[in-house]
């Protein structure tokens, strides 16, 4: 089958690629990229985390498959919790991260790549899951930004002897250009992609894993087998928003990230933005407060709200967006996590299926399974997914996430696939594709690489290329500007994949039919790489 993958890695998209040469359609791709994933972006992604999967089939239907991570059912068996902070460098800044084995929360991941390639899979999950199991194997090189990550998260990835017999097999970190083998994980992997989804599902959630983690986690810990078997993919209607004449579809509530896209690309609805200059003063000052007075609609209309039935109906209600359309307004006339641990897939094929899927290990908890070589997550230890404060979690509860598969439909059919990783800047990442491609016309790829910028917590943040900046205290209403000297990863990293449109040539009859291609684009600023099958 042809299609296209757009992926945080060229092993990532190279699984998808032949997955669907294989003859699997968009989401048996998209399930054996997100194996691979485990492979090739481990400091990202893991079996043991969690994220999300936007499905659109070739019959019309729309899915949100939520997979992400859930808190566990109690702690107060927990006798001394094995939860501590580390640093990581990032040369300009120093970043705190808790991790240890109270720092895990239910891992989401395998059951819904089980889950979407149960329902709408088409070839063996021993086919799907061979590509990683190869390259787990017999190894792969590690390339310079995995290399970037691993020394980025150092503390993380020694502080254990079976982290360290992952990551520094002997002795010394593995860096960029050295091979990394995971001979225990494509054991597992194969064990239970063996299985097929149902046997794999009780294997992992009921049987000696669960069983293992449970056991290690009974005095430091708050996992027991109970949240293992307990654990379910929640599937959601998508959060849906019409935007410049097509129809967004992204990840909703309980969720964030989905919720603040679709309220900012409702307050840049309401301006013309093809009449702006791309870059212009007239321009960051738009995005910037539209950024900025998202961030405070947030925190007075959503935050509190975001398992509420009807957030969303009254977060984008017509009434809210205008209120603070004319804050904009007005301050447009009047003048950060920087990891973010999160990869994304893009996937599209050519009988309209579409996958748009971000997955995350938070930093990774140092714990690894015995015998699996499967690091699990430390999203307890996430300071953004825990606002209340550390062990102040609410029970058994789905956790929240910036993560926001999204796609564009238009007259009813794919016409972008796209997410991003990078915590906090998902959303920005995002949003400025997004725009870029529908108020200014742009190519794809020449999207996903322009400048973008994020607004967090008083700080606009900005790449290079995008023009003069306007007055701070003036246009912007910000405590500070920070003009970065290169892209960087923290402005997120947005792979994606979306049609276009061919010419015939003009030498060819007047009446030949255009033809619609796909076509994909990796950001640079996360090693992205494009596979066509």
């Amino acid at each position: 089958m042809a299609g296209v993958v757009a992926a945080g890695h060229e092993k990532t998209a190279d699984a998808g690629r032949e997955i669907l040469q294989a003859g699997g359609n968009a989401f048996d791709a998209a399930v054996a990229a997100l194996f691979m994933a485990c492979v090739a972006e481990p400091t990202l992604t893991s079996l043991g985390g969690g994220g999300f999967l936007l499905a659109h089939t070739s019959e019309g239907e729309n899915t949100l498959f939520d997979f992400f991570t859930q808190t566990p059912g109690s702690r107060g068996h927990c006798a001394q919790p094995d939860f501590y902070p580390i640093e990581a460098n990032f040369g300009d800044t120093v970043q705190e991260f808790h991790v240890g084995k109270a720092s895990i929360a239910v891992p989401g991941l395998l059951a819904g790549a089980l889950s979407v390639h149960k329902k709408l899979g088409r070839l063996p999950l021993k086919v799907v899951a061979e590509p990683a199991i190869a390259c787990a194997r017999f190894g792969l090189p590690i390339s310079k930004f995995q290399g970037y990550c691993y020394e980025l998260l150092d503390s993380i990835l020694m502080a254990t002897e079976a982290s360290r017999q992952m990551f520094a097999p002997k002795g010394e970190r593995l860096q960029a250009g050295e091979h990394l083998y995971l001979p225990q994980f494509a054991d597992t992997l194969e064990y239970l992609a063996g299985l097929g989804d149902e046997g794999a599902l009780k294997a992992f959630y009921e049987g000696e894993i669960a069983q293992q983690v449970a056991r290690d986690c009974a005095d430091e810990g708050y996992l027991t087998l109970e949240d293992f078997r307990n654990y379910r993919v929640i599937e959601r209607s998508p959060l849906s928003i019409n935007y410049r004449g097509v129809q967004l579809l992204t990840n909703p509530p309980p969720s964030a990230g989905g919720s603040l896209i679709a309220f900012c690309l409702e307050l840049l609805d309401q301006f013309d933005l093809e009449e702006m200059t791309f870059g212009s003063a007239e321009h960051l000052a738009l995005l910037s407060q539209a950024m900025r007075w998202t961030n405070v609609a947030r925190r007075s209309h959503l935050d509190a709200s975001l398992f509420d039935p009807d957030i969303v109906d009254s977060f984008v209600a017509a009434n809210l967006v205008d209120k603070y359309t004319a804050l904009l307004q007005d301050s447009i006339g009047k003048g950060v996590n920087r990891w973010g641990s999160t990869t994304h897939i893009s996937v599209m094929d050519d009988e309209g299926n579409a996958a748009s899927v971000t997955s995350s290990n938070g930093e990774g908890s140092s714990y690894v399974i015995p015998g699996t070589q499967i690091m699990m997550n430390n999203m307890l230890g996430e300071e953004d997914l825990n606002p209340h404060g550390f062990n102040q979690w609410p029970l058994n509860q789905r956790m929240s996430s910036m993560m926001a598969p999204t796609m564009i439909l238009s007259e009813g059919k794919p016409q972008l696939v796209l997410g991003s990783g990078g915590s906090n800047s998902i959303r920005t990442a995002i949003l400025l594709v997004i725009s870029y491609i529908l108020d200014f016309g742009m190519q794809l790829a020449d999207a996903v690489e322009a400048p973008r910028i994020h607004w967090e917590n008083g700080v606009l943040h900005a790449e290079p290329g995008l023009g003069e900046l306007p007055p701070v205290a003036e246009s912007l209403g910000t405590e500070q500007v920070v003009k970065w000297q290169q892209s960087n990863m923290f402005f997120g990293g947005v792979h994606s994949v979306g049609t276009r449109t061919a010419h015939p040539p003009a030498d060819k009859q007047p009446n030949q039919q255009r033809s619609t291609q796909l076509e994909g684009a990796g950001d640079p600023r996360r090693s992205g790489a494009v596979g066509k099958g």
